[in-house]
């Protein structure tokens, strides 16, 4: 487990500044009623065929948020030379829905990459979905969780990405963690700290220690569950830092830079950079 001293103080959960990134392009993945969920997707200048992608979900409690929080990922990973994708899923303040239509709408979106991977030049066994937050969940949920998927898909389609990268994310919904007052009793079908089995993902975390939300044992006892089923979790731990501390902040915060070079390492270990 990796340690990093602070170095400066950041205000809690601030979103990353996007105005100047914009996706190449908006694609409608899945339709509700009279709702029109897109896919903001990013592709490199010069796109290669087997490319590596980057599926990822904000943050915001299940509640807010918006695909534009990771825009400064997705253009660094795009140059790359990775697709990236950022997911608009259902959410309370928008579609007043609960964290259960959120998670649903996780599992379609990762079954519409992977099935739509040929025509963007995506290899489908170098998927790798990530996010912050509830957007970590998310992302954790996709390769952990096997309920919760809408009727009529095409469960012929594998939904579970072959990475994880996630972001103070939430990651035991039980009782002593976060949501449980949402998720209630469905939690052990919900949350991915009780759902660990051999065949998740490998994935690297990165995490706060003064994050109030997630608290740093809950990470430790994440990571002694996976490796005990001989999972790779790579764990980072940023000493004196909040929830959101990952953020771009208009490319003035350290830990953005830090927490994407250690990512960028990750990738590179997997052979999908």
């Amino acid at each position: 487990m990796k340690y990093i001293l602070p170095t400066i103080l950041l205000l809690f959960f601030c979103t990353a500044n996007a105005q100047s990134v914009q996706p190449d392009t908006l694609v409608v993945y899945k339709t509700v009623g009279d709702v029109e969920l897109k896919m903001h997707i990013f592709q490199p200048e010069d796109p290669v065929e087997g490319a590596s992608a980057f599926v990822y979900y904000y943050g915001g409690g299940w509640n807010g948020g918006s695909p534009e929080q990771f825009y400064p990922h997705a253009e660094h990973f795009t140059d790359l030379g990775m697709v990236v994708f950022g997911v608009e899923y259902r959410i309370k303040n928008t579609h007043g829905t609960s964290p259960f239509e959120s998670i649903a709408d996780a599992m379609s979106s990762m079954r519409w990459v992977r099935a739509h991977a040929a025509e963007y030049g995506v290899d489908p066994e170098r998927i790798v979905a990530g996010g912050g937050s509830a957007g970590g969940h998310l992302a954790a949920a996709t390769g952990m969780i096997d309920k919760y998927d809408e009727s009529g898909e095409d469960l012929s389609v594998s939904r579970i990405p072959n990475a994880l990268v996630l972001f103070n994310p939430v990651i035991d919904n039980g009782p002593n963690g976060y949501g449980y007052e949402r998720i209630g009793e469905a939690y052990p079908n919900f949350s991915p700290f009780h759902n660990v089995d051999d065949s998740t993902p490998p994935m690297t975390i990165f995490l706060g220690t003064e994050d109030r939300l997630i608290p740093v044992q809950t990470m430790v006892d994440f990571q002694s569950a996976l490796h005990a089923q001989g999972i790779r979790c790579d764990v980072h731990l940023y000493g004196g830092q909040p929830h959101g501390f990952f953020n771009h902040r208009n490319g003035t915060n350290p830990y953005y830079h830090e927490t994407v070079a250690a990512m960028e390492e990750f990738l590179r270990s997997l052979g999908f950079l």
